[in-house]
């Protein structure tokens, strides 16, 4: 006989970011196996024989960063004020020339225990490394959708070049893809104006082979697909993605700043999904993404933090308070954007983007991945109707409300801990590494 045991949860208030983003109170939440087996009014909860935590304060689901590059802890503020092209080629590139395995190893940790510690359950991460990538994340407990980078200063840009790697991440998705646990693989090749269109195309037909996701750079900067178009008659990247045929499958466009509205459409028309990371592409002066006309058109936008060295942290709260922000000012509408929208894109929403469909809300047959935040903060404080929390929770929410975390069901943060992960050594590793590897690339 196999004994099932459910866990109970007892929590003052949910936001479930299922349907309207309604708020309830005095919630009980069941977890068998890893998702939710029931949620509501604690009052008509069903009898329970197992153990019941009662913690009190907002449960909500675990944030989504979906597009990361989370190694570049390594690199974290490296190159400020520098253009995009020039940030890459003249500071990130060299230094992340000089990376390791064990370094990325360590910056994944470190990033992975400053995602979890705010709140974010779930990362889609671009990057190489992808064994140690899920290494480090398999050690601290962090839902992670891993596309392994395909680069053409690494891999070359012809298909022969390419067809290695093509090789290489097929075997590693046939090794750790696995929806039911923690890990999920797809194809990250770079971007349309570092890889040739060709190169894309192949990738993308592999990806479609294996119905997994490709994560793909897309029109983050005005200028970069200018040669591009110029050599194709002035068709947009977005369109010369198409027309070789790298959006027929699963695909989330990152950034997706400079979308005219044919992109948009075609975008609609495809099922592409969009990463959004209003606050690196402030930094980086890359402009702002029209995500409400995306939105509008059906088009699934996540929130996303992009990588540590273009932030410069991995705190989702922040794009949770900025895309409704930058929204509104580039429309000069109040209305453009609402705190359950941006919350709707922060879990249910960056979860679709990244391919986890049965993550992101908290109802029965979800996966349990939730996190708990402390009430009794000055900026939740006056209360007087259940918009008004869900607006506090949008605008001043921030990692440091973030007191327990939930990802499958296991609680990885306690009381603002990571319990099993010594975040001293991480600390000290990340910053003996970072400091090498500038020095080693004269940057």
């Amino acid at each position: 006989m196999v004994f099932v045991t459910t866990s109970r949860y007892l929590f003052d208030h949910a936001i479930t970011c299922n349907g309207d983003v309604s708020l309830l109170s005095d919630v009980a939440i069941d977890v068998t196996n890893g998702r939710i087996s029931w949620i509501g009014k604690q009052s008509d909860a069903p009898s329970h024989q197992g153990p019941t935590s009662k913690l009190g304060g907002l449960v909500m689901p675990g944030l989504v960063n979906s597009h990361a590059h989370t190694p570049m802890t390594l690199v974290r503020g490296a190159g400020d004020g520098l253009p995009l092209m020039d940030w890459l080629t003249q500071v990130m590139w060299p230094r992340e020339g000089q990376m390791t395995t064990e370094d990325a190893l360590w910056g994944m940790r470190l990033g992975a225990a400053e995602m979890l510690l705010a709140g974010v359950t779930s990362t889609c991460e671009m990057y190489l490394f992808e064994d140690a990538i899920v290494e480090a994340a398999t050690e601290i407990g962090i839902r992670l959708a891993i596309t392994p980078g395909i680069i053409s200063a690494v891999h070359g840009n012809s298909l022969a070049a390419v067809d290695n790697r093509i090789d290489e991440i097929s075997k590693f998705h046939s090794q750790y893809h696995d929806p039911e646990s923690l890990i999920t693989v797809g194809f990250g090749p770079h971007s349309a104006y570092d890889l040739p269109l060709e190169v894309c195309s192949e990738i993308a037909s592999a990806a479609q082979d294996l119905e997994a996701l490709l994560h793909i750079h897309v029109c983050e900067t005005e200028t970069e697909g200018a040669a591009l178009e110029a050599q194709n008659g002035g068709r947009s990247t977005v369109q010369l993605l198409s027309d070789h045929g790298v959006l027929d499958g699963r695909v989330l466009a990152a950034h997706s700043v400079w979308l005219n509205n044919l992109d948009i459409e075609t975008f609609a028309q495809k099922n592409v999904r969009v990463a959004h990371c209003p606050v690196s592409n402030m930094k980086l002066a890359s402009g702002a993404a029209p995500i409400t006309s995306m939105r509008s058109k059906g088009i699934d936008v996540g929130l996303a933090t992009d990588g540590p060295a273009s932030n410069d942290d991995l705190d989702l709260w922040q794009e949770i308070k900025f895309a409704p922000l930058l929204a509104r000012v580039s429309n000069l509408n109040a209305l453009s954007m609402t705190p359950q929208d941006a919350l709707t894109m922060a879990t249910v929403e960056g979860s679709r983007a990244i391919g986890n469909e049965d993550v992101g809300t908290l109802e029965v047959g979800s996966k349990a991945d939730f996190i708990r935040l402390d009430l009794d903060d000055p900026t939740f404080v006056p209360v007087t109707n259940d918009d008004e929390l869900i607006a506090h929770v949008a605008w001043a929410g921030s990692g440091r409300h973030v007191t327990d975390v939930w990802v499958g069901g296991t609680q990885v943060v306690a009381d603002g801990q990571l319990p099993d992960f010594d975040l001293e050594e991480a600390l000290h590793q990340v910053q003996t590494r970072g400091k090498r590897l500038a020095e080693d690339s004269g940057t």
